[in-house]
């Protein structure tokens, strides 16, 4: 057991001063991700800052036609919330395709954002070889069993992947969120938000130290009503993307591609935004052929290893089939 200090925030700028004095700290939303980590000896933060009590659950549509969703709110409640289930009908897929209900009903959107890799050799101590884990220690799956791992944007450092599956849709709305610091707020991309392992993959984000997730703002895209999340695993419920898909689709006449929106997830380090694809579709017209050349084009890159090559033809199928489902809609 590793002692840890526990306190309650009562604002979000206590909670930043808290852990800004405690360089091994953490906040404490649903825990579902966090505490798994704790018991398994891969976090041993030495002191947790509960923000639960935090006024930042709201789900609520901004002046400009944008939606803000509080980091505190519950992965359930944003899935349920008409706003979402209306103008995102993607989001909602996602969300309803992660974890079990039990678990939806206690993470955050927040702690979504910065859920760890389920690598296997992340999530187990006995393993000495993990990058993430010990800077310099080594990849142990780039030679071990690599099936749920990368494909593309991985280095020699870490192949590990990022699991959310709202994360994914998040990627293809481009999303912003709002943080809170010891320098006061910001807004980060949503691209901007996770990180590529490079050769530092024990970072996840680009938040800054003592940063606090307060907001993800959602923008105004009349065309993200019509969207779908495909989610390839290897069963039906609770189990991560082997490949998952987020798209969105603008049709004008014809069948004419006027703008797309296509992310893909359980490829890569953070949630992989298929711009290539995007390019290379705009001002096309809709078809199986249309999206199966724009899937070639975007997995042209892809790496496979010894047990997750499949993942490359996987990849492609699966954004020609989500592609697909929208358009027949």
């Amino acid at each position: 057991m590793n002692p840890f200090g526990y306190s309650r925030a009562a604002d979000a700028n206590q909670a930043v001063t808290t852990i800004s004095g405690k360089p091994n700290g953490k906040f404490l939303g649903g825990g579902t991700n966090l505490i798994d980590l704790m018991k398994m000896g891969v976090e041993t933060p030495n002191e947790l800052v509960d923000i639960n009590r935090l006024p930042l659950a709201q789900i609520e549509e901004l002046p400009d036609k944008r939606v803000r969703i509080g980091a505190l709110a519950r992965n359930s409640d944003v899935a349920e919330h008409e706003l979402i289930k209306t103008r995102y009908p993607f989001l909602t897929e996602a969300l309803l395709s992660g974890a079990s209900p039990q678990l939806r009903n206690m993470a955050t959107v927040g702690g979504n954002l910065l859920q760890r890799t389920r690598c296997y050799y992340f999530y187990d101590p006995a393993f000495p070889a993990c990058n993430k884990r010990k800077p310099g220690s080594g990849c142990g799956a780039l030679d071990g069993y690599n099936r749920i791992h990368a494909i593309l944007g991985q280095s020699d450092h870490c192949i590990a992947i990022h699991p959310s599956d709202m994360c994914v849709a998040l990627a293809a709305l481009e999303a912003i969120v709002r943080v809170r610091g010891p320098n006061g707020e910001r807004e980060i991309a949503f691209g901007d938000f996770h990180r590529l392992p490079g050769d530092t993959p024990e970072r996840d984000t680009n938040l800054a130290p003592g940063e606090l997730i307060i907001a993800v703002d959602l923008p105004a895209m009349p065309f993200a009503a019509r969207s779908h999340y495909l989610k390839v695993r290897d069963r039906a419920s609770y189990a991560f993307a082997l490949v998952s898909v987020a798209a969105a689709l603008d049709l004008g006449p014809g069948k004419r591609i006027n703008d797309v929106r296509i992310a893909l997830g359980g490829v890569a380090h953070k949630p992989w935004r298929a711009h290539t694809a995007e390019k290379q579709l705009t001002g096309q017209e809709a078809s199986e052929k249309t999206f199966r050349d724009a899937a070639e084009v975007e997995l042209a890159p892809a790496k496979g290893y010894k047990y997750n090559s499949f993942k490359i033809e996987l990849a492609k199928r699966s954004i020609v089939q989500a592609l697909s489902t929208i358009t027949a809609s």
